[in-house]
């Protein structure tokens, strides 16, 4: 029994549910008092994810004991409950309370049914059970699972506000079709970098197809691109220790746009590698 239990079910189902707010408010200030983003204590929109992500399927995979912790998001219920699953107001407590004083009992609670996208979970239906097994102390839950499958994988998704970086690589992948170790190594984290460098490729590729005199698709002029001018630049940029804290793609992108401002050329050469270097 918990210390701070009564040993009388309905009473500390209700000291439950006061606890769980105290702390989400408590939260919200905590997070004020420290400045963080507005989002950081927002539950993840499954919509906005699996449209920053790309939806390419879905396969239902049946009941799975899954960590609460990896539950971040909901399907439709995000304002009543926080990214932690405290409630957010007293609007849902009469069904918490009930929910929270059968756990508290030994009753059997149901399933709750989520959506997989990498190794996060969003609810579909179940928001309230996920909320009591957080204040029970639980760590896992029972879940109906169905698994999403996405362009692009979940992998550094914390809040929000990281769906926007999501987004604009998806739309630079489909206009600049990398595939294998180019797509994982031309990397940004400005999202706005990745609609600069798929114009610049672009470009590229318009000169290419005009050297050439004939039209190649999107998908060649990327393996053409990385190949022969991004591997080689970044290679030159690293012998010339101007890589620094960008990543290699951030770094190509700077000295491609300073190249052409400085000196109206789109070659490369020591010459161009000596005038960036000096003005850096």
């Amino acid at each position: 029994m918990n210390s701070r239990d009564t040993g009388f079910p309905r009473a500390d189902a209700e000291h439950d549910f006061l606890r769980a707010r105290r702390r989400q408010v408590l939260s919200r200030l905590s997070n004020w008092l420290r400045r963080e983003p507005d989002d950081v204590n927002i539950m993840l929109p499954f919509d906005e994810v699996i449209e920053a992500l790309g939806w390419e399927g879905e396969r239902r995979i049946g009941l799975r004991v899954i960590r609460l912790d990896s539950i971040v998001g909901s399907v439709n219920r995000g304002r009543d409950f926080d990214r932690r699953f405290r409630p957010t107001s007293g609007r849902v407590r009469q069904r918490w309370e009930r929910l929270a004083l059968a756990s508290r009992r030994g009753e059997a609670i149901p399933p709750i049914e989520v959506y997989r996208v990498g190794e996060l979970h969003f609810v579909a239906d179940g928001h309230h059970r996920v909320s009591v097994a957080h204040a029970l102390g639980l760590d896992t839950i029972e879940a109906y699972v169905t698994r999403v499958t996405t362009k692009l994988d979940a992998g550094g998704i914390r809040y929000r506000g990281d769906l926007m970086i999501k987004d604009y690589r998806r739309l630079f992948l489909e206009r600049v079709p990398l595939a294998g170790e180019a797509r994982a190594a031309v990397v940004v984290s400005d999202p706005w970098d990745y609609a600069e460098l798929g114009e610049h490729i672009e470009a590229w590729g318009f000169r290419l197809m005009q050297d050439e005199g004939g039209f190649l698709d999107r998908a060649t002029i990327a393996a053409r691109w990385y190949e022969s001018e991004y591997v080689p630049v970044v290679a030159m940029l690293r012998q010339a220790d101007l890589v620094g804290t960008r990543t290699e793609a951030e770094t190509y992108l700077w000295v491609a746009g300073e190249r052409y401002r400085l000196i109206r050329t789109h070659r490369w050469d020591d010459e161009v590698i000596e005038t960036l270097r000096a003005q850096r």
